[in-house]
């Protein structure tokens, strides 16, 4: 953990104190829902507005980290009875901006991309961002898109004239 530009690091600060006292209250909620934190789970002191990597499992439905945008180094383990229940699951949420999933099976992997209510989907990768590629949202996360032949659109000027010549 550092400063983003410093060689080596991994995991840089959020963007602020509020998204740090979001972390805190979202896995707080978690907590005492039932879930239990496997690694990480606190801020770390010093300069800068930094959050330990966190993973916590047996997160139950309901709990507001599956509702709402993170935007910090937080991951929340839920358990699913089959492929129909995770992307129920996965889409209960009024926000959409990037949705992950990791298979064996090109085929599925493929159909649940398609189910899942979001802007850009990591299929068996982290990192979705590509300058060539569209970026942007659906739902609470966003209208539109930058990035890609889509971001260029915002910038045009659509004219239709019709005529009897």
């Amino acid at each position: 953990m550092g400063r983003g530009l410093d060689e080596g690091v991994q995991v840089g600060p959020l963007i602020n104190e509020d998204a740090r006292t979001k972390i805190d209250t979202l896995l707080s909620d978690a907590i005492n829902r039932g879930g239990s934190v496997l690694t990480g789970g606190s801020r770390v002191d010093g300069p800068g507005y930094f959050y330990e990597p966190t993973v916590v499992r047996d997160v139950p439905s309901g709990s507001q980290i599956l509702r709402e945008e993170i935007f910090g180094p937080v991951a929340p383990i839920v358990a699913f009875s089959d492929e129909a229940d995770a992307v129920e699951m996965a889409n209960d949420t009024e926000y959409g901006l990037v949705s992950y999933l990791y298979t064996g099976d090109l085929a599925r992997g493929l159909r649940v991309a398609e189910a899942l209510e979001a802007g850009m989907i990591g299929l068996n990768r982290g990192l979705v961002s590509d300058p060539a590629a569209p970026f942007g949202g659906v739902k609470q996360s966003g209208i539109g898109r930058e990035g890609g032949h889509e971001g260029l659109l915002d910038y045009t000027e659509s004219k239709y004239i019709a005529t009897d010549w």
